[in-house]
C-alpha cells in the first residue's frame, strides 16, 4: 500500500550535516554546500552510493571523503564529454557514408524510394521524421534546395546533414539492399549486422550523455553486438555478455582509429582514467586492459 511522502526539503547546510552524521568526512563545509547547491544532493547520491557500507542506513565506509565523491562525479562528467566527442565524429562519418552509398548505388533521391526498405511502414515513418527535421532546419542550403527544386526533399547528401543519429540508425536498420549495407559497414571494417547494432547502441549512449546521466558504473539495457572475428583486435578484447561501458569504449576506439587515424582520443581517455583513478572494474574493465593491442595502439 502506498503511503504519502512526508520528507521535507533540507537546506544545503542541513545536507552537509546529514552527510557528516552518516560518516562522510567533509573537510570544508562551505565548499561542500556550494557543490550541493549546483549539483543537487539527489544527483550526487548516485556517486556516493558505492561508498556506502549499508544502503539501508546510508552509513558510509570509514574514510569516505566528500572530495572523493566529487572527484568521481567530475570523472564521469569529463568521460561523458569525451565520449560525446567520439560519437560526434562517428555520427558525421556514418551519415556521410549513408548518403554516398545511397546516392551512388540508388540515385540522388534514394531516400524517397520505398523499394529500398525492408518494411514500407517503417520507411514512411522514418521519411516523415526526416521531413520534419528538414522543415525545422534553418540551414541556408536546405532552404535553397527546397525552394528551387521540385523534389519532395533535397538530395540525400543534403538531408543527411540534418538527420539525427537515432534516425540514421533506424534508416540503416530498415535498409534492404545488402550490397549497400555492406559497403557502408566496410568503411568501419565490420559486418553490416554489427554496424546496425552499434548505431542503435551508440544512439542510446549519446542520449545518455546528452541528458547528463551517469555512465561510469551503469548496466546498459541496449548492448552492442560484438564481432566474432573482424576486426580481430576488437573481437579478442571485448567482454562477452557485459552490460558495462568497457565494450562501448572499445568500439569507440576502433571507430576513431578508422575515421581519424591521427586522433589522440585514446591518450585522452587513458589520461582521464589516470588522473581520477576511478574504480574501473565498475565499468567492466579487466585487470589486464592496458596490455591489450587496442589500448596500446599509438596514433599514426
Amino acid at each position: 500500500m502506498k503511503r504519502p511522502f512526508t520528507k521535507r526539503p533540507t537546506t544545503y547546510a542541513e545536507q552537509v550535516e546529514q552527510l557528516r552524521q552518516r560518516g562522510m568526512q567533509v573537510d570544508d563545509a562551505e565548499r561542500a554546500a556550494f557543490y550541493l547547491q549546483h549539483l543537487n544532493y539527489y544527483r550526487l547520491g548516485a556517486y556516493w552510493l558505492p561508498f556506502e557500507a549499508d544502503h539501508g542506513s546510508h552509513r558510509f565506509r570509514p574514510g569516505t571523503r566528500f572530495e572523493a565523491v566529487l572527484d568521481l562525479y567530475i570523472f564521469d562528467r569529463e568521460l561523458r564529454l569525451l565520449i560525446l566527442d567520439a560519437i560526434e565524429r562517428f555520427e558525421v562519418s556514418a551519415r556521410a557514408q549513408w548518403a554516398y552509398q545511397l546516392a551512388h548505388q540508388h540515385g540522388t533521391h534514394a531516400h524517397l524510394d520505398p523499394g529500398l526498405a525492408h518494411n514500407v511502414e517503417r520507411w514512411q515513418y522514418n521519411l516523415d521524421r526526416l521531413t520534419d527535421e528538414v522543415r525545422r532546419s534553418d540551414e541556408t542550403f536546405v532552404k535553397h534546395l527546397t525552394q528551387n527544386y521540385q523534389e519532395a526533399l533535397p538530395p540525400v547528401w543534403a538531408v543527411n546533414e540534418v538527420m539525427s543519429l537515432g534516425l540514421l540508425s533506424r534508416w540503416y536498420q530498415n535498409l534492404k539492399p545488402m550490397a549497400t549495407r555492406r559497403a557502408i559497414a566496410s568503411v568501419y571494417a565490420c559486418d553490416q549486422r554489427v554496424l546496425q547494432s552499434w548505431l542503435h547502441h551508440l544512439t542510446f549512449i549519446r542520449n545518455t550523455c546528452a541528458h547528463h546521466s551517469r555512465l561510469w558504473n551503469r548496466d546498459f539495457t541496449i548492448i552492442p553486438e560484438l564481432p566474432r572475428t573482424k576486426p580481430a583486435s576488437l573481437a579478442t578484447a571485448s567482454i562477452a555478455g557485459s552490460r558495462k561501458l568497457y565494450n562501448t569504449l572499445l568500439i569507440l576506439l576502433h571507430l576513431m582509429d578508422a575515421i581519424a587515424p591521427d586522433h589522440h582520443w585514446r591518450q585522452r581517455l587513458v589520461a582521464l582514467i589516470d588522473t581520477h583513478q576511478p574504480p574501473v572494474q565498475a565499468m567492466g574493465f579487466p585487470e589486464d586492459w592496458r596490455t591489450t593491442p587496442l589500448w596500446r595502439k599509438a596514433a599514426r
